[in-house]
């Protein structure tokens, strides 16, 4: 049975979710496929053009992605506090950047309204918009939408292309971020794509990487890497930008030397940080995906969701 959408995704209780949309209809996103014998390599470039654009708008923040060859994968980080402290003149002015803009907000901005339920009217159409800028099904619906239709126009074809509902899991603390941002910008490399993180195309991992080498630390629209969380509040990811890269490099080569039994002696600093065990750590970064599970967290964390939720049981993976 599956699970509504608004018991999912909830920012009371976490702001990170890892997403993943496929194709139907044996549909290629991108890449080469042998059936039909076409290249379709030119689409990952759509879709990660698409993820930066809605990125620069939504107050939804992309921790990392990766394009494959029938399905993408995003971690993000809603900025729920962002979206509710903007004034109703930057609310109109993102959401009108992709959307046609009515003509009683047009009134509204030249001061051109004269009645209560005009302003009311505008009150409410502003506030829709401000809620739709952190959700995360309407960001995924951006993306799928525009996806959808240079796909169909360039197969000449109409129907669906994506399946009807994108998959999510809901990261619960910082363990279960760092699991799933490396589980997804080492794609391509499980995959064997890839052999290093700096060559796996259109992945967060190359784009940070190559910001790294012209000597600057920030990947725009990319969520930041801020350290530690600020005093229980979360902004951005509470990792350092070099632990990161430390650990994918690290967890890189496990995967392609095969070696899931190998424990290095020398293991990446943010898992001491962590508490997390190597061996675990490999464990979710290759097998996030593979048992149908909604919530990742420690005990303590799932727990809290559960009573959140007011609910008996939930399906999750448990981190010690």
């Amino acid at each position: 049975m599956t699970t509504a959408r608004s018991q999912q995704i909830c920012p009371e209780i976490t702001p990170y979710y890892h997403c993943v949309s496929r194709c139907v209809r044996r549909s290629f996103l991108c890449g080469y496929d042998s059936y039909s014998g076409k290249s379709y390599e030119h689409r990952r470039d759509w879709v990660e053009s698409r993820i930066f654009e809605l990125a620069a708008i939504y107050c939804i923040r992309i921790c990392s992605y990766s394009v494959m060859s029938n399905h993408y994968h995003l971690v993000v980080f809603i900025d729920r506090e962002a979206a509710l402290a903007l004034s109703a003149y930057e609310v109109i002015e993102l959401w009108c950047t992709e959307h046609q803009m009515p003509p009683l907000i047009e009134r509204f901005i030249s001061g051109q309204l004269f009645s209560k339920a005009e302003y009311d009217a505008c009150d409410q159409i502003i506030e829709t918009w401000r809620q739709r800028l952190y959700s995360l099904s309407w960001l995924m619906k951006e993306i799928n939408y525009e996806i959808a239709v240079q796909a169909n126009k360039e197969d000449q074809c109409t129907g669906r292309f994506w399946e009807g509902r994108f998959k999510s899991q809901v990261l619960l603390d910082e363990k279960a971020l760092l699991a799933a941002m490396a589980y997804v910008d080492l794609n391509p490399i499980r995959a064997n794509i890839a052999e290093i993180p700096e060559q796996s195309e259109h992945t967060s991992i190359k784009a940070r990487l190559m910001t790294l080498k012209q000597g600057q630390t920030e990947t725009p629209p990319l969520a930041n890497f801020m350290g530690c969380a600020h005093q229980g509040k979360q902004y951005g990811i509470p990792f350092r930008l070099m632990d990161y890269i430390e650990l994918v490099d690290w967890l890189g080569r496990q995967i392609r030397e095969g070696k899931q039994g190998y424990i290095n002696q020398r293991q990446p600093n943010i898992l001491t940080r962590l508490s997390i065990s190597q061996q675990e750590c490999l464990i979710l970064c290759t097998e996030l995906e593979k048992k149908p599970r909604i919530w990742i967290g420690t005990s303590e964390r799932i727990t809290f969701a559960k009573h959140h939720l007011k609910r008996q049981r939930i399906v999750g993976i448990c981190i010690s």
